[in-house]
C-alpha cells in the first residue's frame, strides 16, 4: 500500500544501517552499554542530532538529549526515544528503531515547517538492556529520578557504574532529580513477538507494560544411592520440581486465555548433588512472571503454592512456600496517549490493535513521570534477542508517521489540559 508519509524511509534505513554497522564483527548486532562501540553509536547519533538542528546534551544520568524548541516557552517537553545499546548478538533494531525514528520525526516536522508549542526532545536512554553492571534501564531510571543510590558501586571490569556513566558524559555525583517538565513520552519498540505479524497489522498500541516478578522455590528431598534405594522409598527432589515445572505451565496456560498478558517461565533450574548415581536432594528454581492485571498474579501464586503442597505430600518431599525475590508491577500506558496514538493510525491508515508489553522498556518509567506510550511494529517471526531479528523498514517509516501525527495531535491537546 502505499501511503504519503512526511518521514523519509531512506533516512530511517540509513540511519539504521550505520548504527548496525558499529558493532562487533564477530558478534553482529553487538553494541553494549559503557563499551568503546557503544561511545562509537553515541558519537554517530549526537552528529545526526546536530544535522536536523537540534541541541545536544548528555543529562547528568547518562542520556543523550536532542532539543528542539517550541513556539511557548515553560510550559514543558514532548519527549520521544528508546536506547542504542543492545544484548550480545541480537541488537539491529531492538532500542535503535526506537531512537532513530524519533530523530526522524523531529527532522518531519523541521522539513513540513511545523513549530509545536512544546518543546520537543528526542533522547538515547544509557543501558536500556542489562549491562554489565547487572542491572538496566539506568538511564531511565535516572531520569525519573529512582535509580537506586547503591547501584553506583556495582563494580564489573575494574569500573564502578558511577564511573561508567561518567565515562559516557553523565554526572553521577549530582543529585537525582525527576523531571517534572516532560508532559508526554512517547517510544517506538519492534514488538518482540508475532502477534502484530500473526494478524497483519501495522502498528500495537501498548495498553500497559506488564509487571515483572521473580520468585524463588526450593524443593528439599534426600540424597540417597542412585542403585540401591528402591523407588518407593525415595524423596527425590528433582521428581517433584518436574512436577512443579509442569505446574508453573498449567496455571500460567490458563491465566494466559483470560484478558490481559500473562506468562510464566521457570527460567533458572538448579539440582544438588548432580550425580549420576545419586538420587537429587534439593532444587532450586527461579521463577520470571509477566502479569498485566495485578490480580492475575495474586491467583497464580495462591493457587501455585496449594499446588506444592500437594506435590510435596506426594512425593516426600518439603517445598517451602514461594519466596519472593523481586517484584515490579505493570505500568499502565496514559489514556490521552493511547488515543491519540489510536487517532494517528487512523489518520494514516495503519491497521492497530491495543496490546499490553510482556517486555520491559523505557517508557515503564518515563510513565511515572509523564503521560506516556508505546507503539509497537512487526518484527520477522516474532524474534528479538537474536542474530535473526529483524523489521520491515516500510514498517518502521509507518510507527514513524504514526507518531509523528501523534505528536502534533498531543502538542495541541495538552494546551488544554
Amino acid at each position: 500500500m502505499s501511503r504519503n508519509l512526511a518521514v523519509s524511509p531512506a533516512r530511517i534505513a540509513a540511519d539504521i544501517d550505520a548504527l548496525a554497522a558499529i558493532t562487533d564483527p564477530n558478534r553482529p548486532w553487538t553494541r553494549r552499554a559503557f563499551s568503546p562501540l557503544f561511545l562509537e553509536g553515541r558519537a554517530y547519533l549526537e552528529n545526526a542530532f546536530r544535522a536536523a538542528g537540534l541541541e545536544t546534551r548528555i543529562d547528568a544520568a547518562g542520556n543523550l538529549v536532542g532539543a528542539r524548541k517550541g513556539r511557548t516557552p515553560g510550559i514543558g517537553t514532548i519527549m520521544l526515544g528508546s536506547h542504542s545499546d543492545t544484548v550480545p548478538d541480537g541488537g539491529r533494531f531492538d532500542g535503535v528503531a526506537g531512537v532513530v525514528v524519533a530523530l526522524e520525526v523531529a527532522r518531519g516536522l523541521e522539513e513540513a515547517g511545523i513549530e509545536l508549542e512544546h518543546d520537543l526532545e528526542v533522547t538515547d536512554f544509557l543501558a536500556e538492556e542489562v549491562s554489565i553492571f547487572g542491572v538496566s534501564c539506568i538511564g531511565s531510571r535516572g531520569m525519573a529520578g529512582v535509580r537506586p543510590d547503591e547501584w553506583l558501586g556495582r563494580k564489573a571490569d575494574s569500573m564502578t557504574l558511577a564511573e561508567g556513566i561518567r565515562d559516557v558524559g553523565g554526572d553521577p555525583d549530582a543529585e537525582q532529580k525527576a523531571r517534572d517538565d516532560i508532559r508526554a513520552f512517547l517510544e517506538l519498540h519492534i514488538e518482540q513477538g508475532p502477534v502484530l505479524e500473526g494478524e497483519t497489522l501495522d502498528i500495537g498500541v501498548v495498553t500497559a507494560i506488564a509487571g515483572i516478578t521473580r520468585v524463588e522455590i526450593i524443593v528439599e528431598g534426600r540424597a540417597d544411592h542412585a542403585g540401591t534405594t528402591p523407588m518407593n522409598r525415595r524423596a527425590d527432589a528433582l521428581a517433584a520440581a518436574a512436577h512443579a515445572v509442569l505446574a508453573v505451565e498449567t496455571l500460567s496456560s490458563a491465566l494466559a486465555a483470560t484478558p490481559g498478558h500473562f506468562a510464566a517461565t521457570t527460567g533458572e533450574f538448579e539440582m544438588w548433588p548432580n550425580a549420576a548415581n545419586v538420587v537429587p536432594s534439593r532444587v532450586r528454581m527461579l521463577l520470571d512472571i509477566r502479569s498485566e492485571h495485578r490480580d492475575d498474579l495474586g491467583d497464580f501464586l495462591t493457587s501455585l503454592e496449594a499446588v506444592l503442597e500437594g506435590i510435596a505430600r506426594d512425593n516426600g518431599v518439603s517445598i517451602a512456600p514461594p519466596r519472593l525475590v523481586s517484584d515490579n508491577p505493570a505500568m499502565p500506558m496514559d489514556d490521552l496517549v493511547m488515543d491519540a496514538l489510536d487517532a494517528a493510525c487512523q489518520t494514516t491508515g495503519a491497521g492497530h490493535r491495543r496490546m499490553a508489553s510482556g517486555a520491559g522498556h523505557d517508557a515503564a518509567f518515563m510513565a511515572r513521570i509523564a503521560r506516556a506510550g508505546m507503539v509497537f511494529i512487526p518484527c520477522r517471526d516474532g524474534r528479538s534477542h537474536a542474530p535473526e531479528e529483524f523489521a520491515e523498514n516500510a514498517d518502521i517509516a509507518l510507527g514513524a508517521e504514526v507518531l509523528l501525527q501523534a505528536v502534533k495531535r498531543l502538542d495541541t491537546q495538552l494546551m488544554e489540559q
